[in-house]
């Protein structure tokens, strides 16, 4: 093959590339009371999903939230002024499906007083296919209420997320992006009480009574 037809060949390809480098302008200055988030590949997504917006993401007000167990909906509120990034990927979620029908897997009921939800494989190890940084300052606590994110360890949020049930003494290493009212809280500790199978070799396990998100709904 001579260098001329190879050359027009590979030309698509450069063009390919170089239109989707122009499509996120790293230096673009985000729109007034908005910021721009980093969405980063990671992991194989447990359910087909596409990415959240990056660009102008709202960093102030809250989103009613309702979580539909069946025989109970946890009512709760989340926080873009706190974590914008992480409630605009919880909301592509949402919108998307990707929590419906998944079970809460982990839950503990020792030292940590959390119930983990948002994988739908149900394992503990499901993604949404990418991942995103923390939002969290040295002063972030864990009271009763709080709804925050799990991680694999710093800047390795996905998908997954937990429900604090009674006030709990975690670092600050996880994002706090909302809370549950008062009788949300109660509903999971009462979840909790009925305890759990221990099958996780950090003495958690999933919740002996089945809880399983029937739906998420904003607003």
């Amino acid at each position: 093959m001579n260098r001329r037809l190879l050359a027009l060949l590979l030309l698509p390809v450069l063009l390919v590339a170089a239109t989707g480098c122009a499509l996120r302008p790293v230096n673009r200055t985000p729109a007034a009371g908005t910021v721009t988030c980093d969405y980063r590949p990671g992991g194989t997504p447990a359910k087909p999903v596409d990415p959240p917006a990056w660009q102008d993401v709202p960093a102030s007000g809250t989103e009613p939230v309702t979580f539909d167990l069946g025989d109970v909906k946890l009512q709760g509120e989340l926080d873009r002024g706190v974590a914008p990034c992480t409630v605009n990927s919880f909301a592509s979620l949402v919108t998307q499906g990707f929590y419906t029908g998944s079970e809460c897997h982990r839950l503990s009921t020792s030292g940590i007083f959390i119930l983990q939800c948002g994988d739908p494989t149900g394992t503990g190890s499901g993604t949404p296919g990418y991942v995103f940084d923390d939002e969290v300052t040295p002063d972030t606590t864990y009271p009763a209420g709080t709804i925050a994110m799990a991680n694999m360890g710093r800047n390795t949020n996905g998908s997954q997320f937990f429900f604090v049930y009674a006030d709990t003494p975690l670092p600050p290493n996880y994002t706090v992006f909302g809370h549950l009212d008062q009788a949300a809280t109660e509903a999971v500790a009462e979840r909790a009480f009925q305890g759990h199978d221990a099958s996780n070799r950090d003495g958690t396990g999933r919740p002996l009574v089945p809880t399983v998100l029937r739906s998420v709904t904003l607003g």
